[in-house]
């Protein structure tokens, strides 16, 4: 009997990746890229280019029969009746939003924002990117019919709608939808009500749009023009968690350009100070997530210094002692978003002529990167969201010195994953379970584990510096 493949797309900030898969195994069969422009606004179009370039660089989907889009999560892409884009999309990276965020949370309040939609705004989210809209660009705003995601949009595109005359189906503007993951990060829908706060929105934008129908995990958005279902999609966070299997009781800890911590519960979460967002996954769970400005540039920045490649820095701090003789650094090399300090700068401590050593400054960085992270992990442990497992991710969780120091300053188990692009192969997972009605059961043959190794004194002397 011939293989049945499904397949999965991560179309994240910097470029778009597509992977096939076999539905039995979740054997990756051929894979695919496409760059995506710098900047924190970009024309959806550039999106859609690349999204093709990739399914093409993968072989292509003909004999795929369901595909699931991954994406960037909270960037604004209005659309007009016939489908346009009114603007380039503004993405979750850009700032400009940041009063208008403030001015949101100062109408409505912290507390009460957080109670309806587990939020609070910050110039990531959607809901404040229509502020500015609204504010700066009014005639752009007046245009604006309705309301979508990245994915959202990526997916309509690949069922065959679109703009006026660059599209088999035309702007059917109700055919948009969108899933609980992505929809969470808005900052008007609610993880626990299940809705969308009309309110909210017309408090944000001035008036209620056309809004994505919101489906469950396993519903199925159409189907492609050849025929390939398309599952509901997910914001890039959710799809991370899918791909690596992420349970209640597990926190994935991604260390990329800026770090992430999020954690799989059972329950919704809200947290009126705003440290930690309270997402929906892409399972039926939620997310409750923290992010970190300073991760991976941390180690770029200190093996620049001490003139090294990652695998001499790597060997230079296992060969100092847990706790680098006293020498802390505390990582704000790029301001801070969790503690929020975003005008803070990183600072070393603990220098003396026998702390400050070649091997302890390579130490005290991972050590720096890593307390950093663990204080986005305790944020959620105090929202009562247990985590009993770390899934290690990212490009930096493969260098040696970061896992097995990961092991001493986290008090459960650190496991490193084996999966490679863990976001589309997440999309690739939900494409099946939409196909199927089944979530496919992959295993990760290749996850390395370490075992808790836990030196207390590397985040006792990091929280008295702080």
């Amino acid at each position: 009997m011939p293989s049945t493949y499904v397949a999965g797309v991560d179309s994240s900030t910097q470029s778009c990746k597509a992977t096939v898969h076999d539905l039995a195994t979740g054997e990756v069969v051929r894979t695919g890229r496409a760059s995506h422009p710098s900047g924190t606004e970009v024309d959806p179009e550039a999106w859609w280019s690349a999204l093709q370039q990739a399914i093409a660089d993968a072989g292509g989907v003909d004999d795929v029969a369901a595909i699931s889009i991954a994406a960037q999560q909270h960037g604004l892409v209005a659309l007009d009746g016939r489908g346009r884009a009114v603007r380039d999309a503004l993405l979750w990276n850009d700032v400009r939003s940041a009063d208008a965020a403030a001015a949101l949370a100062a109408e409505i309040g912290a507390e009460e924002y957080s109670r309806r939609v587990g939020v609070v705004p910050v110039a990531s989210f959607t809901g404040p990117k229509l502020r500015w809209l609204r504010e700066h660009e009014s005639a752009n705003a007046d245009a604006v019919a309705a309301v979508v995601l990245p994915h959202d949009w990526l997916s309509w595109r690949l069922r065959g709608y679109g703009p006026v005359g660059a599209s088999e189906l035309g702007p059917d503007l109700d055919e948009l939808a969108t899933d609980r993951s992505d929809a969470s990060g808005t900052a008007y829908w609610g993880a626990s009500s299940g809705e969308y706060d009309l309110d909210l929105i017309e408090r944000a934008f001035g008036r209620v749009p056309i809004l994505p129908r919101v489906l469950g995990p396993a519903e199925r958005m159409g189907v492609t023009r050849g025929g390939s279902v398309v599952g509901a999609g997910l914001g890039d966070n959710a799809g991370g968690a899918l791909g690596l299997g992420a349970a209640p009781g597990d926190a994935v800890i991604s260390i990329g350009t800026s770090g992430t911590v999020f954690a799989v519960s059972d329950r919704p979460l809200s947290d009126p100070t705003g440290v930690v967002a309270g997402f929906a996954d892409g399972t039926g769970n939620y997310l409750p997530l923290v992010a970190t400005l300073n991760a991976a540039r941390v180690l770029d920045s200190v093996a620049g210094l001490l003139g090294v490649d990652h695998v001499e820095l790597a060997r230079l701090a296992m060969a100092a002692a847990p706790g680098a003789d006293g020498l802390v650094l505390q990582p704000y090399f790029e301001g801070e978003r969790t503690p929020n300090r975003p005008d803070a700068t990183a600072t070393l401590f603990g220098m003396s002529l026998a702390s400050t050593r070649r091997e302890t400054l390579a130490r005290a960085a991972v050590e720096g990167l890593l307390c950093g992270l663990a204080d986005g992990l305790d944020a959620i442990r105090r929202c009562g969201v247990p985590a009993g497992r770390i899934l290690l991710i990212g490009g930096a969780a493969r260098n040696p010195a970061v896992s097995q120091i990961a092991a001493q300053v986290f008090d459960v188990p650190v496991v490193v994953p084996g999966i490679d692009e863990a976001v589309a192969r997440g999309a690739a997972l939900q494409a099946g379970w939409a196909l199927t009605g089944e979530l496919p059961s992959w295993t990760d043959g290749d996850a390395r584990s370490f075992a808790v190794d836990h030196r207390p004194i590397i985040r006792e002397q990091y929280v008295a510096r702080a």
